[in-house]
Formats: structure tokens, C-alpha cells, sequence
């Protein structure tokens, strides 16, 4: 018997919603079977996941359209057709061809992966299957980005090309266009302020005249809208409590190429604060909170002055272990009057405890190495100020670049939380090195070195150094212990060798020395920020080569002899406050130091001196520095003839006056040599920037260096006699060391003085 074949239904995916039911009737029947054709890709299983219909059910005109519909809508199928054959329902489907390929071409400013990354997350990829509609989508999307960008004028093609086995090839061209520039930026509305005023608290704006790098003008919807929170800041810190902004256009010219930018404003009143008030659980004592509020009676009105203040309470609170605190400033205008009323509302939340204090990243350090650093404690309530200076001490190490802290919940206990340090260690802290180098005193340097910072993980420093260069010979070994006892006390040791021959060194007088010492120092922490270091060294020298020298050297090894044996005392106190090791933005170091060589030894000095450095944020990326340096010695007791010739304070080079040539200042012998003296000044200011392209490697400071030194037995110390000098050097931080490139202008040299533009170092930075 021959089987029957009736069509039921075709229905285009566009129509499937639309033709009335009944252009389609048929007599139901009951299917007994169900075939699925035309399968490529796609399996069977599938298909029957998706198909509201099984054996057994009836099939009318509403179940057929519900069976197409529901497989058209899992995007597999361009086409499907139902029909009977006897009690069998046989589907036939064209599948939707999978993407073989998809290549995208002129991009520049976004990268293909990215723009690949990012399709894939919408379902767009290789191996999918191919929606049109989606590819439009795709389209409208890359517009949208670089439109965000700026770039008006971007054009997006796409081309499909039919592949075998049903695949396409997708190609994607971009036209990305130029950045559309600001040409003007204009605000309405402003009385209190003028335009230029307002414009200049901006990101955006026209390019500046003459600037070849600025991209000032790049028009950014981003950048906008935070030009725009700036204004609102402008505002609200000086008062006007009822800005607001009313409109913003932005228009652009025919040719996508200008940007137009009008922003309508209200100034509304100026505000001035009639009375400050605290209210709620204060937890410390009233006066405390009201000390950290530093807007008063009778200021004008500053949002920013209202958050800081909230913030420095809730951190207050933070060290008491209300680790949530919430504190909320709330404003009460009085329209007539324009004063305002604040009430700040102190809600210190639960105390919270630390159950646990956690350390990840120290692949190579000991866990008790950065432990000890750590001064909040487990099981202790939870302190803002503890967990600060956990940071910063561990940001302290030369061992570690970077240390973040996450303060989670413990789940189930709102009462505690979990304090997790992550450390990201400095590579190669320890190394092995050859080298050859070139200093502005040592000359041409060939140098080998076994160092580590951070020994076997200890935190201990171990260093075995061989120096050879023009100028001296060195062999030295130290170790350092940062924890030579729990509380914190250090210990230092040290065995050295060394030969120099000043005749080499530029603008020194002639003498030779052979020298050889040992020494044992310790530091002694008082406090967080302060430490005191004593310290006993000997050292032999013998003086030689003298023949040549200056009378003044003749002179000391007359009355005093050539060979020294000096034991000497050393103490410094010390006070660091700086937040990294590395590249500090804030804080200041200071040391004031005495050493004094016994009279147990052939010589007898003193020498004290102190020195500083501080540093001064001034945006988050520029950072200021200031310092200086007073030092003077001289000799006591049998020894004779003011300190020895290689005990003198030298000037002049990369680390003290740059711009003159290294230890070439001070007095000098009547061939123009060095004599060194025995007290020095200097004086340094910087500004530091960030190094291009963001590295955080490099750093560049612009600076004026002064400074000079003397001898006190000929001369007296006049800051009239300073020399002063101005430039640029660039700091940078590489895997061997720390260089830095100098380049400088001697501001006021004397006949005599020796001057250099260029200057190069290793090994220290600022």
C-alpha cells in the first residue's frame, strides 16, 4: 500500500507569527513516528530537545506552528518544513551555515584579539552558526566603540563569502577614522567664576598652542563626563551647594572632524556654615571626633571638606576595631540666611575582631620573614593604623615591589573578618653578577658580585663583592640580619680590602691607599618611624705615594706618620617615615650621625653630620623632594693637621652638585686639585615625575643641586660660596641595578671649577 505524503507546513521565519492558522488546515492525526531530514551539523538529539512534540500526540494546525516556532528560535535553521508521510511526521531543515573563519582588517587603536575576545562573548566565533541579524548587531557594536572613542567617522564593512560543507568566511573592514578634536568648549550660565577659570579645571579643551604630544583635544565621552563631576567639585567645594547642570550638547561639524561642547549651568547661592555638629555613638570621646572635622563655624561650604573629614572619623573608629563605621555629614540649608547646618551622624557598627591574618605571593620568603613586618594581630580587634603600617612596612623591603591587603567577611560572623596580604616579590633579588660599568668617579669598572637580599628566604642580606676600576680595588664581605633578635634588633658584619689611587680620580690630589677593616654594628629600633645604630670598626691605611702630592698631604703624613690603625665608635639616630623602599611619593628620612675614631688607635677624630630627605606628594603621579646635608670633623688629641686626606668630605658629581665634576669643589692646591674639606653643606630640591609609558621602572627628575665644601682651619663656611647647578636626570631601575643619567647646567661656576653636562651612575637612586 502506498504511503501518503501531505505538506502541513512552511513557514519563513519572518512569517511564522503572522499567516493566519487556517490558510494551513489539515485533519490532525496522531503521530506514531518522527523523521528529522536535512541534518548536517546539528544532531537528531538535538533537534528532538528543542521539538515540543513526541510520539503519540496529536498534531493540528496550533501544534505544527508551535513546532516550527520552536525550532526557528534556536537559531540553527534558516528553513523548516513539516510533513506527513502516513503517521510519521517527517521534518525537513536547512541549517544555518557555521562560520568558518572571521578576519578583521584596519584596526589600529584596537587590538584583533580584543575585538575577537569580545564577539565571542556574544556568540559571534568561529565554529558558531551564522546569523545575519547578528552580524548587524555586530556592526552597530564596533561603531559604538570607536564612536566612544572619538571617532565619528568610522566606517564598518562586512563581507560573507559561502564556503563548502555550508560555512561562510567572515571579513570585517574598519575605517577607523580620525579622532574628532575639540574645536570649543563654551559654559552658560556661570557668574561667580569665569569661563577660562572653569575651563581650565578640564581634561578636554582645544590643543594647546605649539603642543606637537598633547591629546587635549581628543574628544572622549568618558573623559567628559569626568570634566564634568570636576565642575560639580569646582562648585561644591566653594559652596554652591545647589549646582547643578542643566544640559549638555555636543555637536559635531558635516565632516566628522570638530567637536562642539556646550554645557548649561546653575551656580545657585553661595553657602557658608552656620554650625558643625556630631551626633550618635561616638565611641571615642567627643572632642577627639570634633578635632578631625576641619571645616568650622563660619567657612565657606566644601564637599570636600565634609567627605575628608567624614573619612578621617570613620578611620578613627577603624583604630578602635569599628572596622564598618558609617558616618554620614547631612547638610541643612536655610534658604534666607545661605548658611548651613552639618551634622555629622556617627553609626560605629559592630567592633569587628581579625580571625586571621593571611600572607599569599611569597614564593621564595619565609612566611615568618613577612609576618614580622605585620603589626595587626590575629584574634586583636581590627585597626585601620595597624594595617597601614603593615603595608608600608612590608612595601619597605627590597625584597618585596608591591603588597595589597583584602579585609573579607568571615561568612556567618558579622563580627569578623579575615586580613589577606599579597606580596609581590622583587625577581632576582638574589643574583650572581659580571659586569663592566662606568661611574663619573670610578671611571671604566669591572665588577663581580654574589648578593642576596633575601638569603634562603631569611630576609638576611649576604653580599661577596670583587671591584676593580682605574680608581681602587675592592674585596668586601657583609651580612645583615634585619631581625638578629625577636624585638627587632639588627646586626650588621663586615670584612673589607681595598686600594685607591686618588691620582686617578678626576680633580683629586695624588695619594695612594691600602686598607683593610673590619667592623660590627647594630640597630636599635625605639619606635615605628625612629632607630638608633652603634656600631665599632678598625681600619688599617697606609698612606703612600706622597710624593707628588700637595704640601698640606706632605704635611699630615710628616707630623702624623703613613701607617693609621683607627678604632672607631659610631652612633646614628634615625627617623623614616617614607612609604616605599623604592621610588617613595611621601614621607621623609633623617639621620643624625657621630663617629668617633678612639684614642686607642694613630688617629684621633671626630665627625658629625646630619641628613635629610623629604618628599612631598603633589598629585598622585608627581612627587617633590627636598633635602639637604650638614657634616663637619676635624682632629683632636696627638693627631694633628685636621683629618687625614682620605677622611675628607669631597663635592661635586651625581650624588651631591651635579653638573660639576665629581669631588672637584672646595679648596684646591695650586694645580687646581681637590683638597677635600672638613665640613660640607648641600642642598637639593626635585620634582619627580612618572617614567613614559607609564613604566614604573623610570622616573625623571627635574632639579637645582647646591653645595660646596670646606676647611675650616683656612676658611670659614660662607653659603655665599655655594654652587649651584639645575637640570634633568633619569632614574631607572633595571635587573643589574639602579642607573641614572644626568644631564645639567652649572648655574654659577667660578674660574677653577670644573663642569660637566653629562653624568652617569650605578647602584643608587634618590
Amino acid at each position: 500500500m502506498k504511503k501518503r505524503h501531505t505538506k502541513l507546513l512552511r513557514l519563513p521565519a519572518l512569517l511564522c507569527s503572522a499567516i493566519p492558522l487556517s490558510a494551513w488546515a489539515f485533519h490532525p492525526f496522531v503521530v506514531k513516528d518522527i523523521r528529522v531530514e536535512g541534518l548536517r551539523r546539528i544532531s537528531i538529539g538535538t533537534v528532538y530537545n528543542y521539538l515540543p512534540l513526541k510520539r503519540g500526540d496529536t498534531v493540528d494546525d496550533d501544534a505544527s506552528v508551535t513546532a516550527i516556532r520552536a525550532l526557528y528560535k534556536t537559531g540553527f535553521f534558516k528553513d523548516v518544513d513539516l510533513e506527513r508521510a502516513g503517521d510519521t511526521l517527517v521534518i525537513h531543515v536547512t541549517e544555518r551555515p557555521a562560520i568558518a573563519s572571521i578576519k578583521i582588517d584596519g584596526n589600529k587603536n584596537i587590538k584583533s584579539e580584543e575585538l575577537l575576545a569580545n564577539l565571542k562573548r556574544i556568540g559571534f566565533a568561529e565554529g558558531r552558526v551564522f546569523d545575519r541579524s547578528m552580524l548587524d548587531q555586530v556592526e552597530q557594536e564596533l561603531k559604538r566603540q570607536y564612536m566612544s572613542m572619538g571617532r565619528y567617522g568610522v566606517r564598518v564593512q562586512s563581507k560573507v563569502t559561502p564556503e563548502a560543507r555550508n560555512r561562510v568566511a567572515v571579513r570585517i573592514d574598519i575605517y577607523e577614522g580620525d579622532v574628532a578634536t575639540i574645536y570649543r568648549i563654551n559654559v552658560i550660565g556661570n557668574k561667580a567664576f569665569s569661563e577660562q577659570q572653569l575651563l581650565d579645571q578640564f581634561q578636554l579643551g582645544p590643543a594647546p598652542a605649539f603642543s606637537l604630544f598633547s591629546d587635549k583635544d581628543k574628544y572622549s565621552k568618558q573623559k567628559l563626563a569626568g570634566d564634568l563631576e570636576t565642575l560639580r567639585s569646582f562648585y561644591m567645594n566653594r559652596g554652591y551647594v545647589n549646582f547643578k547642570i542643566d544640559s549638555t550638547q555636543v555637536s559635531i561639524t558635516p565632516d566628522y572632524q570638530h567637536i562642539y561642547v556646550t554645557v548649561n549651568i546653575s551656580e545657585g547661592e553661595r553657602y557658608t556654615v552656620k554650625d558643625v555638629a556630631v551626633v550618635g555613638d561616638t565611641i571615642v570621646p567627643h572632642d577627639v571626633l570634633r578635632g578631625l572635622i576641619s571645616i568650622k563655624k563660619g567657612d565657606t561650604f566644601s564637599r570636600k571638606e565634609v567627605t575628608d573629614s567624614s573619612t578621617r572619623i570613620s578611620d578613627r573608629l577603624g583604630d578602635e576595631g569599628y572596622a564598618f563605621a558609617n558616618v554620614n555629614a547631612i547638610p541643612t540649608l536655610d534658604k534666607k540666611t545661605k548658611k548651613v547646618s552639618l551634622t555629622f551622624f556617627v553609626d560605629p557598627g559592630r567592633r569587628i575582631y581579625v580571625r586571621r591574618v593571611n600572607v599569599y605571593g611569597n614564593a621564595k620568603t619565609k612566611d615568618e620573614v613577612i609576618r614580622r613586618e605585620i603589626r595587626q594581630m590575629e584574634s586583636a580587634w581590627f585597626s585601620n593604623k595597624d594595617i597601614k603600617r603593615s603595608r608600608t612596612r612590608l612595601e619597605r623591603l627590597s625584597y618585596i615591589t608591591n603588597a595589597t591587603v583584602e579585609t573579607p567577611v568571615v561568612p556567618g560572623t558579622p563580627d569578623q573578618v579575615d586580613v589577606n596580604f599579597n606580596v609581590q616579590e622583587r625577581p632576582a633579588f638574589g643574583s650572581l653578577n659580571f659586569g663592566v660599568g662606568y661611574g663619573d668617579v670610578q671611571g671604566l669598572m669591572f665588577n663581580a658580585s654574589v648578593s642576596q637580599d633575601n638569603f634562603l628566604g631569611t630576609g638576611e642580606r649576604y653580599s661577596l663583592n670583587f671591584n676593580r676600576s682605574a680608581v681602587s680595588n675592592l674585596y668586601s664581605l657583609s651580612v645583615v640580619n634585619p631581625y638578629y633578635t625577636m624585638d627587632g634588633v639588627s646586626r650588621s658584619l663586615n670584612v673589607s680590602y681595598s686600594t685607591v689611587d686618588a691620582s686617578q680620580v678626576t680633580s683629586i690630589v695624588s695619594y695612594l691607599t691600602d686598607s683593610y677593616g673590619a667592623g660590627i654594628g647594630f640597630g636599635i629600633p625605639l619606635s615605628e618611624y625612629d632607630s638608633v645604630n652603634v656600631g665599632a670598626n678598625f681600619n688599617n691605611t697606609v698612606l703612600k705615594g706622597i710624593q707628588s702630592s700637595a704640601p698640606t698631604v706632605q704635611d699630615f703624613v710628616n707630623k702624623n706618620g703613613s701607617t693609621f690603625n683607627a678604632y672607631t665608635l659610631s652612633a646614628s639616630w634615625n627617623h623614616d617615615t617614607r612609604n616605599r623602599y623604592l621610588f617613595p611619593s611621601s614621607g621623609q628620612i633623617a639621620t643624625l650621625g657621630a663617629e668617633i675614631a678612639t684614642p686607642v688607635g694613630d688617629l684621633q677624630y671626630y665627625k658629625l653630620s646630619y641628613n635629610q630627605k623629604v618628599f612631598f606628594p603633589v598629585t598622585k603621579s608627581l612627587t617633590f623632594r627636598v633635602g639637604g646635608e650638614l657634616s663637619y670633623g676635624h682632629d683632636y688629641g696627638k693627631t694633628s693637621g685636621n683629618l687625614a686626606p682620605f677622611d675628607m668630605y669631597y663635592a661635586g658629581g651625581a650624588s651631591t652638585v651635579r653638573g660639576y665634576r665629581a669631588n672637584s669643589l672646595g679648596p684646591k692646591d695650586i694645580n687646581g686639585n681637590a683638597l677635600g674639606g672638613n665640613a660640607r653643606v648641600l642642598a637639593n630640591s626635585e620634582l619627580i615625575f612618572p617614567g613614559p609609558w607609564k613604566d614604573k621602572s623610570i622616573r625623571i627628575g627635574a632639579f637645582v643641586d647646591g653645595g660646596n665644601v670646606y676647611n675650616t682651619d683656612t676658611q670659614k663656611v660662607s653659603l655665599g660660596d655655594l654652587r649651584y647647578s639645575t637640570g634633568l636626570t633619569l632614574y631607572w631601575l633595571t635587573p643589574v641595578g639602579a642607573m641614572s643619567f644626568t644631564v645639567a647646567k652649572a648655574l654659577n661656576a667660578k674660574p677653577g671649577d670644573s663642569t660637566e653636562g653629562f653624568q652617569f651612575t650605578m647602584g643608587t637612586l634618590y
